[in-house]
């Protein structure tokens, strides 16, 4: 499976996976509670700082940052048309916002120290005897199925952009699907394999 993770060091890949991921849920909580635009400006400026400080191991997610913006621009138009032209840029502040912290963790963080995070978070469950450790996995497969499905379309994308000189489009979406399809197929057999299911 491809990966969003950058080997090239930076400073946020010695914070351990723990502290990123409470700093970007409470970074969110934060950004959703802003309504001050000036201080969400400010704040998006911060994050924007911080992405850019990642250097070269941000390489592998700046695509996915700049499909935030231009979906961000949509929505800021959408609003926009609708008489509502600072909820538009608030609401894009937003998105762009969390989707950097978001590509910041996944850009720094094995997949197997956020599995390592989910089971210690959900450890408590197993005084009531539920699978902690199944449970661990469903939720880390749902991650690195998301970063899975990016990965897969920037490179059908480069792809066909290689071959017609153009962007694929909607036109990429079957074979899309038929990828991640093959490769939740090749997931689940291996599951099955090492499960013994």
């Amino acid at each position: 499976m491809g990966t969003l993770y950058s080997e090239i060091p930076s400073w946020m890949h010695r914070l351990p996976a723990g502290l990123k991921l409470f700093l970007l849920a409470l970074s969110s909580v934060l950004l959703l509670a802003l309504s001050d635009l000036r201080i969400q400006a400010l704040a998006f400026a911060a994050i924007a700082l911080l992405y850019a400080s990642l250097g070269a191991a941000s390489r592998p997610t700046r695509r996915l940052v700049v499909v935030a913006v231009i979906a961000s621009a949509l929505v800021g138009g959408l609003h926009a048309a609708t008489g509502q032209p600072w909820l538009g840029l608030a609401s894009g502040l937003r998105l762009v916002s969390t989707t950097m912290l978001g590509a910041m963790l996944t850009a720094t963080t094995r997949f197997g120290d956020l599995l390592g995070v989910a089971e210690w978070l959900l450890s408590p469950l197993a005084r009531l005897g539920l699978p902690v450790e199944r449970l661990a996995l469903q939720l880390g497969l749902m991650l690195r199925f998301a970063e899975q499905f990016f990965v897969q379309w920037q490179r059908l994308a480069d792809a066909y952009r290689v071959r017609t000189g153009r962007s694929g489009g909607w036109r990429l979406l079957a074979p899309l699907t038929i990828h991640m399809l093959i490769t939740a197929r090749k997931v689940a057999d291996a599951l099955a394999i090492r499960l013994k299911l």
